[in-house]
């Protein structure tokens, strides 16, 4: 009796789990499909990559700036007592370019799209805006899940890209005040030992962080219950879920990136 019972607790726990990985699986098929298909909504997708590209400018300069600049205090005392502080430039460069732009923008994202595109499709949810843009005759999913993962998809890498950017001038103002070293000759520095590689896999993991993102968000959001509690369970969930997704596919993109090296 105590087995069964036990047997019964446990098809009970895992029939909702799978169930969720079914439901997310086909959420992800039908963005693919939809995602591809005329009519496409121009016009949402820009006011989209508006919002989620430009109204984080500020965090992300403001965060790029103080990687650079403590990354570069941090990294300093190491290579002097190797006496090769004149390595500093590169060392800042390839870690900004290979690892810490495209995850600490993905993770400030996560935070702050991810949470915002959850709370956002939530409410529509439970206030039953979502079925009265179906019943309108609007595709609800292609103007409201395709246009948001789309945005973030093509603007996690542009930010990225401007953070590896203002990473670089905070760590050259602190290196300029430290050893007097010119724009020029620190640009040139820190930008020798970057390969294509390594801005291919920059570019490939922001990309799959903006993916990761737009889906979780807009998958916990599209699919929220329960009223306000399912908005605010929504927005927490996107973030949590999205953040572990990009770790694991940090670690795999890194294992991937790195077996390409040695075959080089």
């Amino acid at each position: 009796m105590k087995t069964n019972r036990k047997v019964y607790v446990i098809s009970k726990n895992l029939d909702p789990f799978f169930l969720g990985i079914y439901s997310a699986y086909q959420f992800v098929g039908r963005y693919f499909r939809e995602a591809f298909k005329p009519p496409f909504e121009f016009t949402e997708l820009k006011k989209q990559c508006y919002a989620i590209g430009v109204k984080s400018l500020p965090l992300i300069t403001l965060t790029g700036f103080v990687t650079g600049v403590v990354f570069t205090k941090q990294s300093r005392p190491s290579l002097q007592d190797l006496g090769a502080v004149s390595w500093l430039p590169s060392l800042i460069a390839i870690a900004l370019v290979r690892a810490l732009a495209p995850l600490i923008t993905s993770l400030i994202s996560a935070g702050k799209i991810g949470s915002n595109i959850g709370a956002q499709l939530g409410s529509m949810r439970v206030t039953e805006q979502i079925d009265a843009i179906d019943v309108s005759g609007v595709n609800a999913f292609k103007y409201l899940v395709v246009t948001r993962v789309t945005a973030t998809t093509l603007m996690i890498p542009i930010l990225m890209m401007y953070f590896a950017f203002v990473g670089l001038i905070g760590s050259f103002l602190n290196v300029s005040m430290g050893e007097n070293t010119s724009f020029i000759s620190y640009f040139q520095e820190a930008l020798s030992p970057i390969s294509f590689l390594d801005v291919l896999t920059g570019l490939f993991k922001s990309i799959m962080y903006g993916l990761t993102i737009g889906l979780v968000g807009s998958y916990k959001g599209y699919n929220a219950t329960r009223g306000t509690e399912g908005v605010g369970k929504a927005a927490n969930m996107a973030v949590v879920v999205s953040m572990f997704l990009i770790f694991v596919e940090e670690i795999i993109i890194v294992q991937l990136s790195g077996w390409i090296r040695l075959a080089q």
